[in-house]
């Protein structure tokens, strides 16, 4: 059962509120004063406070209201608070709330504002109370995959990169083909990298190949060598990648580049470990792991007759696919953090609007939007405007934040929930926007 504590010196008012709260199953303790109020709080746990905001009959100020509140959240920091607030203090109460208070009901209080507002903040706090759980539990799973791995540095938070880099560290050892796929930027080589680390032939040579970057007249001969003489600007014999990987790995990008002859001979390799240079007829041997990557859907090209079903089921053994950065927002911030590693700091409206973000370039325009701020920030503090980030990005989500209050009639609580927000992040857009209740 919840249990909320009042601080209130009108028995009245905590006699209506314990049967109030009562029909909805919440167990109340009440206080009269603030320092018995905060006798309570040492002894016991509570899921929520509703506290008045005026304890003297000789002022209407609200100043022990204030000092209450602040002594709850420096001993309790996490504990929603909801004021009880007359009209003369109203102000006061919403300078607390864009301090960290839950919310605050004006008195008289509505019933139904206030048994929705405290059902949703006890409900988010059992949901912000497993999400740590979770969290913690997470934080312990990578780091003991850490210790009996090599994650190269990789930074996240997220379940889905945790997954990715566990099954990246478990086949490592394997002498199979792997294929990651997902957008550019969201991190494929640095899965090739936990791969290659991991594996048996992680001394060996770590050879890595962007084919989209390659001209196609010279793919075969960077991929497999070349004789002099093989075409008109080779004066020499060269080895090609597959020989300079021999005893370790290639990694092989954007594969889906690959020309359809040069698929043909990769085929060859991946079935014999043979193959033989440009303008020769030596069969040469290589062992080489092939760990390859691609951002495009290769199954349609094979459907398109552009990629060969059989390279693709060679290459294809063990897929990882790697999700956008918008689709593991708990990434986000970790990431961000590890890139400012030199001393600059995120402002909190800078973190929201991080996390606010589609991040269509993904990993890649976050270490460049970054890159940028660090060099424009004139404090320490990154703003939002030091990121660059399209306007077009933040009239949606006004739109949506002014959509959601209206839909929840303004219970803070239940609209933060709603938008997957903090209710102190709510209330900063609140601010920024310019938002009012109409």
């Amino acid at each position: 059962m919840a249990t909320v504590l009042v601080i209130d010196d009108n028995q009245a008012i905590c006699t209506a509120l314990r049967v109030l709260f009562s029909l909805r199953n919440i167990d109340t303790h009440c206080a009269s004063s603030p320092e018995e109020g905060l006798a309570a709080l040492a002894r016991e746990s509570f899921d929520l406070v509703v506290q008045d905001m005026n304890f003297s009959a000789d002022t209407t100020s609200g100043d022990e209201g204030v000092v209450l509140f602040r002594r709850i959240r420096e001993s309790h920091p996490e504990l929603p608070v909801i004021l009880l607030t007359a009209w003369t203090h109203l102000e006061t109460a919403v300078e607390l709330v864009r301090a960290g208070a839950a919310d605050y009901l004006a008195k008289p209080w509505n019933d139904n504002k206030l048994l929705t507002t405290a059902e949703n903040l006890i409900a988010l706090g059992d949901a912000t109370r497993e999400q740590r759980r979770l969290r913690d539990a997470r934080a312990r799973e990578r780091d003991r995959l850490a210790e009996k791995h090599d994650l190269c540095g990789l930074i996240y938070a997220s379940d889905a990169m945790h997954q990715i880099a566990s099954i990246a560290a478990q086949v490592a050892h394997a002498d199979v083909p792997v294929l990651i796929t997902g957008p550019n930027g969201a991190g494929k080589e640095k899965i090739a990298d936990i791969i290659q680390a991991n594996s048996a032939v992680r001394d060996g040579p770590y050879i890595k190949v962007n084919v989209g970057a390659l001209p196609a007249e010279l793919m075969e001969s960077e991929l497999f060598g070349a004789e002099a003489g093989a075409y008109t600007s080779a004066t020499r014999s060269r080895a090609g990648r597959f020989e300079a990987a021999d005893g370790g790995t290639l990694f092989l990008d954007e594969i889906g580049e690959l020309p359809l002859d040069g698929q043909v001979k990769l085929l060859r390799v991946l079935q014999t470990g043979e193959f033989s240079r440009l303008g020769s007829n030596e069969t040469r041997r290589v062992r080489v792991r092939i760990v390859s990557a691609t951002n495009g859907d290769l199954n349609a090209a094979i459907k398109a007759g552009k990629f060969r079903e059989d390279l693709y089921y060679r290459l294809n053994v063990i897929e990882l696919a790697v999700p956008p950065l918008a689709e593991r927002r708990e990434d986000i911030l970790p990431l961000a953090r590890a890139l400012l590693a030199s001393g600059a700091v995120l402002s909190r409206a800078a973190e929201d609007a991080l996390t606010a973000y589609g991040w269509p370039g993904n990993v890649r325009e976050l270490q460049n939007r970054l890159a940028r701020a660090k060099l424009l920030a004139r404090e320490q503090a990154i703003a939002v405007a030091d990121l660059g980030l399209p306007a077009s990005q933040v009239e949606p989500e006004r739109e949506a934040i002014e959509a959601t209050l209206n839909r929840t009639e303004w219970v803070i609580a239940e609209a933060a929930e709603q938008l997957g927000l903090s209710r102190q992040a709510l209330y900063r857009r609140i601010e920024k926007y310019g938002l009012q209740r109409g």
